[in-house]
């Protein structure tokens, strides 16, 4: 049997993977399976650039909008949710298109790495909240020092999640490649880090001006806990530390777009890693990748 086949668009946040990924699927008889960390939750829109539904321009979209802000959704739950609506998309003869920013999602469905057979454990979740990220960069240094080595020190769900695998396991086991199950074509959006900067700025406001801070209000409302939403990070951290913990409006923006250009270096540091991505200057029309994806479809 043939395998199933996808299509990835990958780049750094900002760089247009939501838009070029719809007009793929409008060509394409597809529907986008969102591979992001964030946008998974309930209530969390703004901040986490969910598409709304005037952008879908009637396009089905996965995985979004499918776990409450105050449950743990992790990358072994994400393989789990994907692969049912590959098959789902698939049986109806139509085409998965994944889009996204969390690569580690899609590294895993792809089969790059694997993620640690360890359940969550709650109890010592609740203890580690506690610790400062310094601390739990720390605790990792002192326990697992390779894995140390190569985490993001700043990332506290990365943290969290690695000391409770230590727990269960000694060690965060080193990355398995495992063969996929689907062929895959992956374009990646190339876009000068000038122009980026730009693109990140300008989302920032319109993403303020747009409701954001009331978003984050009204998170915590309903019972989302401040340490919960600063450790989704950058619009969430920020946002709740200018609304709790006395941080100006203006040093939120600053830290915002500092952290968020940032980010967008790390994901094209990892990104960099996989040979098979085939890079698309920005802007990416879809009439320059019409033919290759179509031969990849037929073939």
């Amino acid at each position: 049997m043939p395998k199933p086949k996808i299509i990835t668009i990958v780049g750094p946040t900002a760089s247009g993977k939501t838009k070029l990924s719809i007009e793929i699927a409008k060509h394409f008889n597809g529907e986008v399976i969102s591979a992001d960390s964030r946008q998974v939750y309930r209530e969390m829109d703004i901040g986490s650039g969910k598409v709304t539904e005037s952008e879908k321009q009637g396009v089905p979209h996965h995985l979004l909008d499918i776990a409450d802000p105050m449950t743990v959704y992790s990358g072994s739950d994400f393989v789990r949710d994907a692969k049912v609506a590959i098959d789902d998309i698939t049986e109806r003869n139509k085409t998965p298109i994944i889009a996204g920013g969390t690569f580690f999602y899609i590294d895993l469905l792809r089969g790059n790495i694997s993620s640690a057979p360890v359940p969550p454990n709650e109890t010592l979740r609740e203890g580690l909240e506690v610790l400062s990220t310094e601390n739990l960069y720390e605790t990792l240094e002192e326990k697992d020092p390779e894995r140390a080595s190569s985490i993001d020190q700043h990332n506290r769900r990365r943290l969290i999640r690695a000391l409770e695998i230590i727990d269960s396991l000694g060690k965060v086991p080193t990355p398995q490649t495992t063969s996929s199950p689907y062929e895959w074509l992956t374009f990646g959006i190339d876009i000068p880090n000038e122009v980026l900067h730009e693109r990140i700025e300008t989302r920032l406001k319109d993403r303020l001006n747009n409701g954001m801070i009331e978003e984050v209000e009204g998170l915590l409302k309903n019972g989302v806990t401040s340490e919960r939403l600063k450790s989704f990070g950058l619009e969430y951290k920020y946002i709740t530390q200018y609304l709790i913990d006395g941080l100006t409006y203006e040093k939120m923006f600053e830290e915002i777009f500092a952290k968020s250009r940032q980010f967008a270096k790390r994901q094209k540091t990892w990104l960099k890693r996989d040979r098979t991505i085939i890079w698309k200057k920005f802007p990416v029309n879809i009439k320059n990748i019409e033919q290759e994806i179509a031969d990849f479809l037929k073939n």
